[in-house]
């Protein structure tokens, strides 16, 4: 059996008992750990307050190891019970679901066990979560690829009036341009976008598009360590968030659309002049 377990957004305390019970009983463990990470981190710290927690020696997975050499631990699964633990909720990110569908075609049993992820947490900013649209992803730019296809997903949403969850780029574990050239991997140090950097690489894209999609004046909604005992939530325009210290990752943004009266209570709460 495939355990695939929700770890939710703060510490190794947010793991529900039913997940809990299933790491216990697991022979092995596995911890993704490249689409989020717990607000603990990955240092050897956090790793075995972890491990305490969960009375087991937790393995961590990297996007190669997923992605590319999965199937060994499918094979363990066909066998024994593994957990493969997932900040977060299990289908949170993609590359869970083509896992769950690999196993199926190997014939290993799934089981998938919730929890609470950044797509209905964000709730706590006063947002009304069935008035969002598309949510969207931003990636670092780099000097020769500043892409922006999520353009046109802001701009769709808010015709619409609705708002925007963007989700913010990390790098773990990712090996640098030259390396692979030399087919040698090097990794570079981990990277977690900021709601600063986010910002600035939008006014950049609404500059070269030119749609007034949304500008340094629009409504936003900066979240930091959501979850957390120490999370921060400021809203105000693009231009003043941009100096807004969020502290340590992980960053997501809201872009505001039409509001209702109750949400715009709540977000007076979080104003950057209120907080």
């Amino acid at each position: 059996m495939l355990y695939i377990v929700g770890l939710g957004l703060g510490d190794e305390r947010d793991i529900t008992v039913r997940g809990l019970d299933a790491v216990r009983r697991c022979a092995k463990v596995y911890m993704e750990a490249y689409t989020s990470l717990l607000s603990l981190g990955l240092d050897p710290s956090a790793l075995s307050n972890l491990e305490k927690m969960y009375g087991k020696e937790i393995t961590v997975a990297d996007r190669e190891m997923v992605e590319e050499r999965a199937d060994q631990m499918l094979r363990e699964a066909a066998d024994a019970d593994v957990a493969f633990l997932v900040v977060g909720d299990p289908f949170g990110a993609t590359t869970h679901t083509d896992l769950v569908v690999r196993a199926k075609n190997m014939g290993v049993e799934v089981k998938v066990i919730h929890n609470a992820s950044v797509m209905n947490a964000v709730g706590v900013c006063g947002l009304q979560l069935y008035r969002y649209g598309e949510t969207i992803s931003i990636p670092f730019f780099t000097e020769t690829w500043r892409p922006d296809s999520f353009y046109e997903k802001i701009q769709n949403n808010r015709r619409l009036g609705l708002h925007t969850l963007c989700l913010l780029d990390i790098h773990v574990k990712e090996p640098t341009l030259e390396s692979l050239c030399r087919g040698k991997k090097v990794y570079e140090p981990p990277r977690f976008m900021s709601v600063n950097t986010a910002i600035s690489q939008l006014l950049e894209v609404e500059e070269l598009r030119g749609g007034s999609a949304y500008g340094a004046d629009s409504l936003c909604i900066g979240v930091a360590r959501l979850g957390s005992d120490d999370q921060k939530i400021v809203a105000g325009p693009m231009k003043k968030l941009l100096d807004v210290d969020f502290g340590p990752p992980l960053h997501c943004l809201i872009i505001v659309g039409e509001t209702h009266p109750v949400e715009e209570e709540m977000i007076e709460f979080h104003m950057i002049n209120s907080v």
